[in-house]
């Protein structure tokens, strides 16, 4: 039978520690998954629901993206999705008397967890100018609201349009339309602050910013090298895939600063003996100080080159432009400089080479670890160079693999949610609706803070995600939502955003993706891409938790209506009516959906065409796959000082809580833990179970604390720490950037330790 939501907010003060764990998944995760689906959902719905989870004729997980093979299992789903859908398939409720119990000012004093447990939002939510609390609003009347403040705005650019990674392509299409024909190109979206450093090098590279594998490849590689990434908690089923590979015979490197149990040992909770024994899946972990990945793969290349006959030759004559300009950059790499930035052995580094030549096909998958420095994109960059240099883009088994993480953030992307979009799109969607879009580019997340921050934009308006939890400088961001005319959500749960406002809000409940979507021509189904490019159908199952919920094509299409008028041609009510309307729109603008409702029908999806993986064409400035040759770079950090990088728990799921355990690490009862290691720790004396203030240094001088964590004596690498976000997104400056991709460094946090 399903629980009640907490009343109070637990008590995180005295977290527990335990060494951490040497295996994940297993019976632990299966009692887990359990016990948190049975307190949201109750048995009976746990069995209707969890068994619909990523099959073909039920819903996509609204966890991470990782993709589906043709032959389902029963239960598809990891712990940390069951987490997810039985967090949205919750019985419990949030209702006017909630809001009217709960003032604004006693939401924002609430953590993160306890928002989130209270269940799905039931009713549109306003707070007016000068109000305390939330109070219910007709849907028409909300719409009205935001109609009135969008058009007494001086300018289209002074509104943002944030998506989160959840929407649907159907709803991410409508909501780009509707900002490109309101006139902005200000579509910032959650892949902002994790994938654009790998979109923005793949982009310059191979021509297009998505992966270039498959799950099928995965399977036949000789050799994985998983790089900045912790598959165990935030795609657990890729130990799957990984499981599978390495019966095959492949090769596992796992390059990160932090050992992971998932990566250790695997115990496939679907067979009796993985249950049992389980799957050593590492080879050879090479523990990289935080910001090394650029100097280790800059050296792998030299090595690479220098070995008599390691490269294609053919493939690099045939298909790629600036060799010679690597070999020069690669020629001055340093053993003595790399292993200081490194933080490795020469032995081991001798040892990653040796796989590497002896592997014929090679895949490498990596995620923030890679993506949230100043120097990411250059870091990615090196490693598609180490793929080309052996010829391992497009062809079986081998590429470059980006784990995306919320499951349609790709999609979104590809629907065309981009503040920098290009010209060819903008072509074909004006052509398609007689619009003339904006050329100019727009507002990414960090400089959308810093419009509201200057006063330049004055209304938020989020598709899904929590902004406020998600974003860096917690400080600043926050005020600069509160100048803000108005802020507007569209949720299934409550959050940290909704707790911080704009002179006006508005909460818009919708459907989630286990909900049954029933419009005026009948029952309706979405789409998503996941992170290997393969499009499917997404139909709940559930009845909506409210008679109150609006999709979110249907959100869209009636803010349009009320927005823009008669003067839009564009039939919004024919789309919210039937969402094959839209996709046979998407059909026409998007290369690759070409038939989509036909493609869409099928049980399997369809895949998307992908120029280099599909037939070694290369679609960038040169027409060939691009060498670079940037300079290397790695973190400085001063005497006294430890590089931190923020990170999930495993009772997490980007911003969203599940609970206050991280099982793996062997944290319990508390998220407010810096994890130091032994050596730092006593040069530093820190003692273990010590409290502790972060303070984080940046060249503006600016002090950003955190205060009052546990120090946990953990095996980090040396000079490196790590706490869990988006408690610490407080100690991420707003300007702390990756070159050319803009997103925030937040793994590349230099801390001080004040008592606390």
């Amino acid at each position: 039978m399903a629980t009640k939501p907490p009343t109070g907010d637990p008590v995180q003060d005295a977290p527990q520690v335990t060494p951490p764990k040497h295996a994940a998944a297993g019976l632990p995760a299966i009692g887990h998954t359990l016990r948190i689906a049975q307190e949201q959902m109750g048995l009976a719905r746990t069995a209707r629901t969890l068994l619909k989870v990523n099959q073909k004729d039920g819903f996509d997980c609204p966890g991470c993206a990782w993709p589906e093979g043709d032959k389902r299992h029963t239960a598809e789903f990891c712990e940390n999705g069951a987490k997810a859908v039985a967090e949205e398939a919750t019985l419990r409720r949030v209702t006017p008397e909630f809001f009217a119990a709960h003032p604004l000012a006693d939401l924002a004093t609430r953590s993160g967890y306890w928002l989130g447990q209270q269940g799905r939002i039931t009713q549109p939510m306003y707070l007016p100018e000068g109000g305390d609390r939330y109070e219910a609003i007709s849907w028409e009347r909300a719409f009205a609201v935001i109609a009135e403040e969008l058009t007494a705005l001086g300018s289209p650019d002074e509104a943002l349009f944030y998506t989160s990674g959840r929407t649907s392509n159907e709803a991410a299409f409508l909501f780009q339309l509707f900002a490109r024909e309101f006139g902005t190109n200000n579509l910032p979206d959650c892949s902002n602050m994790c994938h654009e450093s790998s979109g923005s090098a793949l982009t310059e590279t191979i021509g297009i910013g998505k992966g270039s594998v498959s799950l099928e490849d995965l399977h036949q590689a000789d050799l994985i090298i998983v790089a900045g990434q912790n598959p165990g908690t935030n795609h657990p089923r890729m130990l799957s895939a990984l499981e599978k590979a390495k019966t095959a015979g492949a090769k596992i490197i796992s390059v990160n600063p932090l050992p992971e149990a998932g990566m250790e040992r695997f115990k496939n909770p679907q067979t009796p003996l993985g249950m049992l024994r389980g799957t050593a899946l590492n080879d050879l972990f090479l523990q990289i100080r935080i910001g090394g990945d650029q100097a280790l793969f800059r050296l792998l290349n030299k090595l690479v080159i220098e070995t008599e006959g390691a490269t294609d030759e053919d493939f690099i004559r045939e298909h790629t432009h600036g060799y010679g300009e690597l070999a020069a950059a690669a020629k001055e790499a340093d053993w003595e400089e790399t292993l200081t930035a490194t933080g490795l052995t020469r032995p081991e580094i001798e040892r990653a080479l040796a796989m590497i030549l002896a592997s014929k096909r090679t895949i490498v998958c990596w995620a923030m670890g890679l993506t949230q420095h100043k120097h990411a994109v250059a870091t990615i960059r090196e490693v598609v160079n180490l793929l080309l240099l052996r010829g391992n883009i497009g062809r079986p088994g081998a590429g470059v693999c980006p784990v995306r993480g919320h499951s349609n953030v790709q999609g979104d992307r590809t629907m065309g949610i981009f503040e920098r979009p290009a010209p060819t799109f903008l072509d074909a969607l004006d052509k398609e609706f007689g619009i003339t879009s904006p050329r100019g580019h727009g507002y990414d997340v960090v400089r959308s803070i810093q419009a509201m921050r200057d006063g330049r934009a004055k209304v938020l308006f989020a598709m899904g995600g929590n902004f406020v939890g998600a974003t860096p400088d917690t400080e600043v961001t926050e005020a600069a939502i509160r100048r803000t005319a108005l802020t507007v959500h569209v949720s299934t749960k409550l959050n940290r955003s909704h707790a911080v406002t704009g002179r006006r809000a508005l909460i818009l409940p919708t459907l989630g993706r286990t909900d049954k979507d029933v419009q005026a021509s009948g029952r309706q189904f979405v789409t998503v891409e996941d992170s290997m490019g393969m499009v499917h159908a997404s139909r709940g199952n559930l009845a909506p938790a409210s008679p109150h919920l609006l999709s979110e094509p249907a959100i869209v299409a009636r803010m349009a209506r009320a927005v823009l008028g008669t003067a839009s041609a564009t039939p919004w009510e024919q789309f919210e009516r039937d969402y094959a309307t839209i996709r046979d729109r998407i059909s026409r603008v998007v290369p690759g959906f070409e038939d989509f409702n036909a493609r869409a029908a099928r049980p399997e999806g369809f895949r998307l065409p992908h120029a280099p993986r599909d037939e070694r064409r290369f679609p960038t400035r040169t027409g060939k796959a691009n060498f670079t040759a940037a300079p290397v770079e790695y973190p400085q950090v001063p005497q006294g000082r430890l590089l931190l990088q923020t990170l999930r728990s495993h009772d997490q799921y980007n911003t969203t809580i599940y609970g206050l355990d991280d099982r793996y690490r062997g944290i319990t009862g508390g998220r407010r833990i810096v994890m130091v290691n032994p050596a730092d720790a006593a040069e530093l004396g820190l003692a273990d179970g010590s409290y502790t203030d972060l303070v984080s240094e940046w060249k503006d001088g600016v002090e950003r604390r955190a205060p009052g964590f546990r120090v946990v004596h953990y095996p980090t690498a040396r000079g490196c720490a790590a706490a869990y976000y988006p408690e610490t997104n407080v100690l991420v400056p707003l300007d702390s950037t990756a070159d050319t991709s803009n997103t925030p460094a937040s793994k590349s946090v230099v801390v001080r330790f004040e008592p606390a």
